[in-house]
């Protein structure tokens, strides 16, 4: 790889879900996006429904989408811009190889 690449984790709460896709197509990347409905688990009840509460859990989308390090800064930007004490959760990691099979 010439370049860094790092991969971008977002869970969301699942009203934002179709926000977040309509951020995320406004950046250009070759490899796209994933979502996938999780669970997230944590000691803290915050912002949990009472049924949440009771399960331990909490359903939310997960987004991943595998950037270039040019991008990254910009993304997060926009993210921190667009959805501000929105409760989401992220995480960047620096991707080692990739390609296909």
């Amino acid at each position: 790889m010439s370049n860094k690449e790092f991969l971008v984790t977002l869970n969301v709460p699942i009203g934002l879900e179709e926000a977040i896709v309509d951020c995320l197509l406004t950046f250009e990347s070759e490899h796209g996006f994933s979502s996938f409905p999780v669970y997230a688990h944590d000691h803290r009840n915050e912002g949990l429904s009472l049924a949440e509460q009771v399960f331990g859990r909490q359903k939310r989308i997960r987004f991943q989408m595998h950037v270039e390090e040019a991008v990254l800064s910009s993304l997060l930007a926009q993210l921190r811009e667009e959805f501000a004490g929105a409760g989401i959760r992220y995480w960047v990691m620096p991707v080692i190889d990739n390609g296909f099979i």
